[in-house]
């Protein structure tokens, strides 16, 4: 079951910039607190940024300073922009609702960081 659907990765060179989003199918993404996951080679599936229903925004340390997620309601749609990307943030990006009950994945969009 499709709930969230990714798009916008690429490939970039070091130090670029990208736009992830992350369109709710039909889940409406300001009634539930969302985030952004990644699984990047040799570790496990981490989050990467989440985001309130009231708008409150946390960051993991990896990311923190480069990475901003936000959301615009009206397009039902949740943004991750990423800055200063280096190679160690290659991978497949997902976003979720942070609540896992019912929770499912979808294909998420990959990234790739190389020069």
């Amino acid at each position: 079951q499709v709930e969230f659907v990714e798009s916008g990765g690429d490939w970039v060179q070091p130090g670029g910039s990208l736009r992830l989003s992350c369109t709710g199918s039909p889940r409406n993404v300001s009634a539930t607190a969302m985030g952004w996951y990644r699984k990047v080679q040799g570790k496990e599936l981490d989050w990467a940024a989440i985001i309130t229903i009231a708008g409150r925004t946390n960051y993991h340390p990896a990311v923190d300073g480069r990475f901003t997620i936000s959301r615009d309601v009206a397009k039902n749609t949740v943004f991750l922009q990423m800055r200063n990307l280096g190679t160690e943030d290659t991978g497949v990006y997902y976003c979720n609702k942070i609540n896992s009950e019912g929770r499912s994945w979808g294909q998420g969009t990959p990234v790739t960081v190389s020069s």
